[in-house]
């Protein structure tokens, strides 16, 4: 569903990610990861058309994306807390995101009450605007409007960051069930080798804007991933 070719992204002199082939399926639960710097931010916002590449493409589902925006309607993601809307409540920004996809405000609804566990009731109904809430609480509300709609592909950057260990429990489970349940391609970075494990059935490891590793998640994996970023050997 989403094919990368001959990408490249350089600033002056320095290029920051080089992806000369990279096919990702419809339905596949996709990991990203690399220390910092290692371009995974980068990848996703020439996925998302946030910046332009310098060479090369993505195409998702048969859209180049820095060509034409027909990708938008069955794509969501979250990267950061730039993609909210500060001065809205959550239920403001839940119900502008719904209009934008074409659902009225009960699928909305409907959609919030299966996260009523997600929220921890400190998301609705707190009369608090975005800006105002905790980074862990903005989190939620970017990961659970991305969900709106039905999208076919779901992106989000970091997700585990800032959330308490009962919510990341649970998103692994919404991960897992938009990939094999539903079929959506779900495409994960994180810094949390053990989480990316947990929930992605493919883990891509990027070093310096190249890919260096492509695995098939299994339960040898995290051991393999942990040795690889310490250096040490797997015996």
């Amino acid at each position: 569903m989403i094919i990368t070719s001959n990408l490249s992204k350089t600033y002056n002199t320095n290029t920051v990610l080089n992806i000369e082939h990279l096919e990702i399926p419809k339905g596949q639960s996709f990991g990203l990861v690399g220390n910092n710097g290692a371009g995974k931010t980068t990848y996703f916002s020439l996925l998302l058309d946030l910046i332009q590449p310098t060479s090369g493409y993505i195409e998702n589902n048969k859209v180049r994306v820095h060509e034409s925006e027909d990708w938008k309607p069955f794509t969501a993601a979250f990267i950061d807390e730039t993609f909210l809307i500060g001065y809205l409540t959550p239920e403001e920004y839940f119900y502008f995101i719904g209009e934008l996809r074409g659902q009225n405000k009960g699928d909305v609804d409907a959609l919030l009450a299966q996260f009523e566990d997600f929220f921890h009731g400190e998301i609705l109904q707190q009369k608090k605007y975005l800006r105002d809430l905790s980074k862990g609480n903005q989190k939620k509300v970017g990961i659970v409007a991305a969900l709106i709609g039905n999208p076919e592909v779901i992106i989000l950057d970091e997700p585990f960051a800032n959330l308490d260990p009962t919510t990341q429990i649970r998103l692994k489970s919404i991960l897992r069930d938009l990939a094999k349940t539903k079929g959506v391609t779900v495409l994960v970075s994180s810094h949390d080798l053990s989480h990316v494990t947990d929930v992605c059935e493919r883990i891509v490891v990027l070093e310096k804007g190249e890919v260096v590793k492509d695995l098939e998640t299994n339960p040898a994996t995290l051991r393999e991933l942990e040795a690889h970023f310490s250096g040490v050997a797997v015996v």
